[in-house]
């Protein structure tokens, strides 16, 4: 501002010489978003969104806040047998008893599990509207039977009536029709009982399309909807997405749309209500939930706002973040519309900038006041299942024990001890490479400070204990050698030892004594060695040996860390005597070294763990060949071949042994590996696939190297293209369940197409694998590909599971023919709808003929399968798409190009009256529609279409009587229809005396279908409980639940 404007007295800003200035000052608390804890600071959790899933939160937190429906979905029964990710009321008890009692987000994998979801349904975003009405709609159909029963229609379901009023006479129709939340037009309306007013508008019906009244004829009339009955929870959907016929494209309507935090719907003498409405009910509303859609037509985010109490303080619920907001927040700034910035010059002249909103109310919740108390009702654990409970708080004490050891993991260190069994139960079956897995042996979480005498006490205690049965009299030797087991691939040719620490004595008075006088020494000059050949390897060389092992657990532990070793392994070395009584474990001198020695059986392909032994280092393996062969339960003069095991990743290495040379030469140490199998000399192909134990290890590699890919819990899972020489299991599934994995085959990636149905019929018990038809996978819709694979159309498996040339996939769908594929491929199938003369049914046929055969083959193989309404019927053949007639195919036609996959083949008798029509007849198209009132009067076909035959004479008065008797309609619901000549979507309606012929073009001409008698009723064709979602915004795949 100039300094002149401050002089000038008119302007009034200096009086008596004095200048005020006053500055709002506000106080804002400043919160760091990644520290906010939502249970402290508010009371409440939020939800994990997995993807694409905010629609799905902020919906179950408007529906957990409804305590009368969380209270309900408690009470659903459900058994401690039931699994969560199988059962939607357990599911659905599980995540509202976590937001209840947890302290922070709760997942909603479970839940989503249930609903017979994948990966690829958590990263599309759906419509929250559309997932309300199918998640009450499968709760509601879960609830039957049970003490709930009836509780969705009790909270959410209201009437409506429709009705129909001549105005020059006495005449009314009435229709009742429930509803379970109302979609209220945005555009055009300023507030909420602006959309109420519009949806309760009367039309007139009168000219042209007056009402035809029974019994009275065409009339003027009055068309309008008023509500019988409001549920105590109202839900209202806004339709802020709309199809622009403009643009030719769904738009999103961000103009301001303001709403009350008090609704009283009987404002204005209770004009929404119908005279039978009970005045006895007060219809006022308070505002409960507000669900926000933040973003555009294409997508966006969404949150909700809601009053759990009902009281001032609203909370915003942002997918695991929950804040506390004020009502402006809630109310005001979600009305959209425009927004004006400040301006940055005041004292210049140029306009504000505005921008629109693009967040604003989608759908609302409100609460009908005098039903407050009962579905504001307490909801605590009472009301929760006890097995229920059992489970839950289970869960909650071990995350809660998981997150303890967390925090206080720095104190503590987990030492993993395996011993014989371990290698005995886990060689063969989960292990083929070295000995152990050691995240499945014996764990002691043990503090650091403790020292290592400590845990050596404690030890032969926890295992004494532990496996009582399993152990044996074993179980009471105290004796023991521990061994610290440093990473063999990387050190053994540098190391080449292992560690050894006898202990003398028993029990927690045991010490640890040395082997041989030079072992400190030995060992300080293995570890510096390993260092100098292994520089990817950080180790201290100041390492001191023994004086490690006396001191204390975490010291140790480092040790073993500097090793590339999160925990430190060790093994347990137990002996006992022939009477079972405690041994101590045999001296061990400079030249002893210790292997452990693998079995394999080439016929039986079977591996398994046989024993250790102490050897001379000098000595060779000729010398323990008898041992070996007592060990496997062979003759003393067995012929055995022996591999060292080497390295497994990223290619197999497995060396043969010469027996001859000792084991030093071989350059075999301490803790080495030694497998050995019967001589394989003599052994044919066809009595073992894998004859040598290195050929058996490549294969086992090559599988699990394809199973790593793919993890079995998740649908979406890929596996990357792999060698040409690596295996891979496959997952088969049945065409007709393309849901559920059927069975798993391990196959090689280069197994031709007869390999492949070969194994497949094998499995399913089928002599004959050609009746075997395959189907790949399309990775992204996670469904099977439109087009099945070809007999012998591809080449190799990779051909069948590769993805647009970047990834395959591990699934193929199956389906078991009657004929043999090559067979099949020959003819052309055909799904034909069949509909009877004379009876209201429709009948689907498939059938199979050669390529070249016409239409006229069609109706005559046909003919030999349906029952016709007299034998010298004729039929023809249609072709149907969206409830219109688009073709009658002549006899003459190849049925090669004719493509029912989109389109309907329907067969049926040709009427007498449409055979040889003479020069003043005509065929004409009649069809069935309707007009949408929420979609600008849009036309929508239904049922089923059919032909008429007219005189050029004829006036509607006729026709309607010969389409009355055609279709059997009562006289009651065909005095409501309207008759109409549409013509590219234009509906002109016809009185009783127009001639309807005088209407048409010509004959023969292309786009006839356009052009049709519309019979204008309402469709009363089974449907689903809700009508579909007419305020779809985007183009993806609709919302289900499957289970």
């Amino acid at each position: 501002m100039p300094l002149s404007d401050l002089y000038d007295p008119g302007r009034g800003y200096l009086v008596n010489d004095t200048c005020i200035i006053e500055a709002d000052v506000a106080v804002r608390k400043v919160v760091d978003y990644w520290s906010h804890d939502s249970k402290k600071e508010t009371g409440y959790v939020g939800l994990k969104n997995q993807g694409a899933t905010c629609y799905m939160n902020s919906l179950l937190q408007t529906l957990y806040h409804i305590p009368y429906f969380r209270k309900a979905v408690y009470h659903m029964p459900t058994t401690e047998n039931d699994n969560p990710s199988g059962s939607i009321p357990l599911a659905l008890q599980s995540l509202f008893y976590k937001l209840q009692y947890s302290d922070t987000s709760v997942a909603t994998k479970e839940l989503t599990k249930s609903f017979g979801w994948d990966t690829y349904d958590s990263f599309m975003q759906h419509d929250v509207q559309e997932l309300n009405r199918v998640l009450c709609e499968k709760l509601e159909d879960k609830m039957k039977g049970t003490v709930v029963e009836g509780t969705i229609q009790q909270l959410f379901e209201g009437h409506h009536m429709n009705y129909i009023e001549c105005i020059n006479v006495e005449y009314k129709s009435t229709r009742k029709e429930s509803f379970y939340d109302l979609q209220l037009d945005v555009k055009g309306c300023k507030d909420i009982y602006a959309s109420f007013d519009k949806y309760v508008e009367v039309e007139r019906l009168e000219g042209d399309n007056k009402y035809h009244a029974e019994q009275y004829g065409l009339q003027d009339a009055r068309k309008g909807v008023l509500f019988i009955d409001f549920p105590p929870v109202l839900q209202l959907q806004l339709k802020r997405f709309e199809y622009d016929f403009v643009r030719d494209t769904m738009v999103k309507i961000n103009d301001r749309y303001e709403f009350p935090l008090q609704l009283d719907l009987d404002r204005e003498n209770r004009k929404y209500l119908s005279p039978e409405a009970d005045s006895s009910v007060r219809n006022l509303y308070t505002l409960h939930s507000v669900l926000v859609h933040s973003g555009g037509v294409h997508g966006g985010h969404y949150y909700a706002y809601i009053r759990p109490t009902l009281s001032d303080q609203w909370f915003k619920f942002d997918d695991e973040r929950v804040t506390k907001e004020d009502m402006k927040r809630a109310l005001e700034e979600q009305y959209g519309g425009e927004e004006e910035l400040p301006q940055t010059n005041p004292g210049f002249n140029n306009s504000p900038f505005k921008f629109t909103k693009y967040s604003n109310a989608y759908m609302l919740v409100y609460i009908r006041e005098s039903d407050t108390d009962k579905i504001i009702c307490n909801v605590d654990e009472k009301d929760i299942a006890e097995h229920l409970r059992i489970r839950l708080k289970k869960e909650q004490e071990e995350k809660e024990q998981k997150r303890k050891e967390k925090a206080e993991a720095h104190l503590y260190t987990i030492i993993k001890v395996a011993q014989d069994e371990d290698l005995v139960h886990q060689i063969g079956k989960d292990i083929y490479f070295d000995l152990v897995d050691h995240d499945k042996v014996r764990q002691f979480r043990i503090q650091k400070q403790l020292t290592f005498n400590s845990f050596k006490g404690q030890l032969p205690n926890s295992i004494v204990l532990g496996d009582t049965e399993r152990l044996g009299a074993s179980r009471l030797l105290y004796h023991y050698k521990l061994n610290i087991d440093f990473p063999r691939k990387k050190l053994r040719r540098s190391l080449g030892y292992q560690c050894n620490f006898n202990v003398s004595g028993y029990g927690p008075n045991a010490k640890i004594i040395h082997t041989a006088q030079t072992a400190h020494s030995h060992l300080k000059r293995k570890l510096n060695l390993a260092l100098s050949n292994c520089p990817s390897i950080s180790w201290m060389p100041t390492c001191r040996g023994f004086s490690l092992m006396l001191g204390v657990v975490g010291q140790l532990r480092e040790v073993s860390n500097k090793a590339n070793n999160a925990e430190l392994k060790l093994f347990l070395e137990v002996a006992v005597g022939l009477d079972m009584q405690p041994l101590p474990p045999p001296e061990k001198t400079k030249e002893d070294i210790i292997l452990f020695f693998k079995l394999y059986d080439p016929i039986k392909e079977e591996l398994r763990y046989v024993g250790r032994l102490f050897v001379k280092g000098n000595g060779k393996p000729m010398d323990i060949l008898k041992k070996l062969n007592e060990m496997a339960g062979f003759a003393p003069d067995e012929e055995i071949e022996l591999f060292e095991e080497i390295k497994y990743e990223p290619n197999v290495m497995c060396e043969h042994i010469d027996k001859k040379l000792s084991f030093r030469s071989s350059q075999l140490e301490d803790g080495d590996i030694i497998c050995f199998q019967k001589s394989p000399q003599g052994l044919s192909s066809e009595e073992c696939n894998y004859p040598t134990f290195s050929a058996f290890l490549i294969y086992v590699h090559n599988r699990q190297s394809a199973e790593s890919f793919v993890d079995s819990n998740d649908r979406n899972a890929r596996i990357e293209v792999c060698g040409k020489d690596k295996s891979v299991v496959v997952r088969f599934r049945s065409l007709e369940k393309p849901k559920e994995d059927e069975f798993c085959l391990e196959l090689s990636k280069q197994n031709n197409y007869d390999e492949v149905v070969e194994y497949v019929a094998r499995r399913l018990g089928l002599d004959d694998a050609s009746k075997i038809r395959l189907t790949s996978h399309n990775c992204y819709s996670q469904q099977p590909k439109p087009q099945p694979i070809k007999y012998r159309g591809a080449e190799r498996l990779t051909d069948m599971l590769i993805h647009y040339n970047q990834v395959i996939s591990d699934i193929l769908y199956y389906e078991v023919l009657d004929i043999p594929l090559p067979e099949l491929q020959g003819l052309k199938t055909l799904k034909v709808a069949f509909h009877h003369a004379t009876k209201d049914e429709v009948v689907i046929h498939t059938i199979r003929l050669p390529k070249q055969s016409s239409v006229g083959d069609v109706i005559n193989d046909l003919k030999s399968t349906v029952e016709l309404s007299h034998p010298d019927a004729e039929l023809r053949l249609l072709e149907v798409f969206y409830h219109k007639i688009y073709k009658i195919f002549p006899l003459q036609e190849k049925i090669e190009n004719i493509n029912d996959q989109y389109w309907t083949l329907r067969a049926e008798e040709i009427p007498e009256e449409e055979k040889n029509l003479g020069p003043n007849y005509r065929l004409i198209h009649v069809y069935h529609f309707m007009k949408d009132t929420a979609q600008n009067q849009q036309i929508h076909n239904f049922g089923d279409p059919f032909f008429l035959a007219i005189n050029d004479n004829e006036t509607l008065g006729e026709i309607k009587m010969r389409i009355q008797k055609k279709l059997h309609v009562p006289d009651e619901e065909f005095s409501k229809w309207k008759f109409a000549f549409l013509s590219l979507g234009r509906p002109e309606y016809l009185q009783d005396s127009d001639i309807v012929s005088s209407r048409f073009q010509r004959r023969d001409v292309y786009g006839a279908w356009e052009q049709y008698l519309g019979l204008e009723h309402s469709d009363n064709t089974p449907r689903r409980s809700y009508a579909a979602n007419q305020n779809r915004h985007t183009f993806e795949k609709p919302v289900r639940i499957y289970n």
